[in-house]
């Protein structure tokens, strides 16, 4: 007996003045990568299906296109389109607002292109987050948002749950992101390739960036991982952790193992070492420093987990992938 294949609905909102183009896009990108992971014939590749969100009139968000009609799944993650018109701030509908965080709070992962970006500050999720957006954003966003780490100057800030991008047209990577965590590096770049639009290769070289598991309805855990994800897993206990969960150590252990398919210290690393790779990438900060920010005091400790996840050296990722002069990094 042919075993069916998992579904992950991914959803478009559809707001006043959102850039269709980027909403179709999305759409044929998913069907893209869904037709190049069915020929692979794995059941353990989940189906990609979509549906189209619309937000009018201030009302809560209703489902308006769905690529696979039937029972409707759980959001795996909502992407927000850009816009051409732009979006004054202090203007979202407070339906809007509540959805994206219900949205968020069940264990969807949300993403925001360009002005999208601001719809996710306006809902508070960004507060003592990483984020970026559109470069002539950037001065209005930093002083109506100053609780958001801004950093307009990075074109994606991949913050696990929280995915934001800077760019009008930074919806093809953004969707890439998510195809290369629900399906894989190699699918990503064969979609990238076939719709022959620009993919950064250092998850596929290097293994797939963190991807948590957010859907496994466990709240309590769910609360944890999204405090480690808005602290970035830094000075963190295990007693800390439970606490946050509201469980004793032991049962947090078995629930958070059972919810993430990995030990809490596990899961610290990753979140760690995907700063680290963010910030190799995009900055010329030493590795020292670095290692120091990510949470690591010992920076053997840190170059010997980073090499274990990626492959790599901090270095040699830093060599391979940065986008700045590497020569202010320490050897």
């Amino acid at each position: 007996m042919t075993q069916q294949r998992a579904v992950a609905e991914l959803g478009v909102l559809i707001y006043p003045g959102a850039q269709l183009a980027a909403v179709h896009g999305l759409t044929d990108l998913f069907a893209v990568a869904e037709r190049i992971a069915g020929e692979q014939a794995s059941a353990q590749l989940p189906r990609l299906r979509v549906s189209h969100w619309r937000a009018e009139n201030g009302e809560t968000p209703g489902r308006v296109f769905d690529s696979g009609p039937g029972a409707a799944e759980k959001l795996t993650a909502l992407l927000i389109p850009p816009s051409l018109a732009g979006f004054s701030e202090g203007q979202a509908p407070r339906a809007l607002m509540e959805w994206l965080r219900a949205q968020h709070a069940s264990g969807t992962v949300l993403g925001g292109v360009c002005v999208g970006s601001i719809l996710l500050a306006e809902s508070g999720l960004l507060d003592g987050r990483s984020a970026t957006t559109h470069w002539t954003s950037a001065k209005s966003f930093a002083d109506r948002y100053p609780n958001v780490r801004l950093h307009a100057d990075k074109p994606i800030v991949d913050d696990g749950d929280l995915i934001t991008t800077a760019g009008l047209m930074a919806w093809s990577e953004l969707g890439l992101r998510l195809v290369d965590r629900l399906l894989g590096p190699s699918i990503a770049t064969r979609t990238a390739q076939f719709l022959v639009v620009e993919h950064s290769d250092s998850a596929s070289q290097c293994s797939s960036n963190f991807a948590p598991i957010l859907g496994h309805g466990d709240a309590a855990i769910l609360k944890v991982q999204h405090w480690l994800q808005g602290s970035g897993a830094v000075d963190v206990s295990l007693g800390a952790m439970a606490e946050r969960a509201g469980l004793e150590e032991r049962t947090f252990l078995r629930r958070f193992r059972a919810a993430t398919g990995l030990k809490p210290t596990e899961y610290c690393q990753h979140l760690r070492v995907g700063k680290a790779r963010e910030m190799l990438e995009f900055t010329n900060g030493t590795i020292d420093h670095i290692a120091w920010t990510v949470g690591y005091q010992d920076p053997g400790a840190f170059r010997t987990t980073f090499k274990k996840i990626t492959g790599l050296t901090p270095s040699d990722y830093r060599a391979r992938f940065g986008v700045s002069p590497p020569n202010a990094s320490k050897q």
